[in-house]
């Protein structure tokens, strides 16, 4: 059985026992999660927007942070350049159930 679901503004296709990388949720380890069902397949029928009444459980495994992303600006021959980076903050969950 898979399930489409909805975290944090984007969509992942997940499964049971699956461990995936979202972008940052508020909590702490152990936490659990009701995620926001879009589509389930079981077993080849399909069940889409509000038919679709199964029940995503997941827990938060850790908080993450992603590669360093470097922004570089630079003019040529003015002597000018700037270097900034930042590292994207995620979230990983595991998926305990879809019922």
């Amino acid at each position: 059985m898979i399930a489409i679901v909805k975290v944090a503004g984007q969509q992942f296709k997940v499964e049971k026992d699956q461990t995936l990388y979202v972008p940052h949720v508020e909590g702490v380890a152990g936490d659990k999660l009701d995620l926001d069902v879009l589509l389930v397949d079981a077993d080849g029928k399909l069940s889409v927007g509000s038919a679709a009444t199964a029940k995503v459980k997941a827990e938060i495994v850790g908080q993450v942070k992603g590669d360093t992303v470097i922004a570089y600006k630079q003019k040529r021959r003015k002597g000018f350049h700037k270097k900034k980076g930042h590292r994207t903050a995620y979230t990983k969950i595991k998926v305990l159930s879809i019922a």
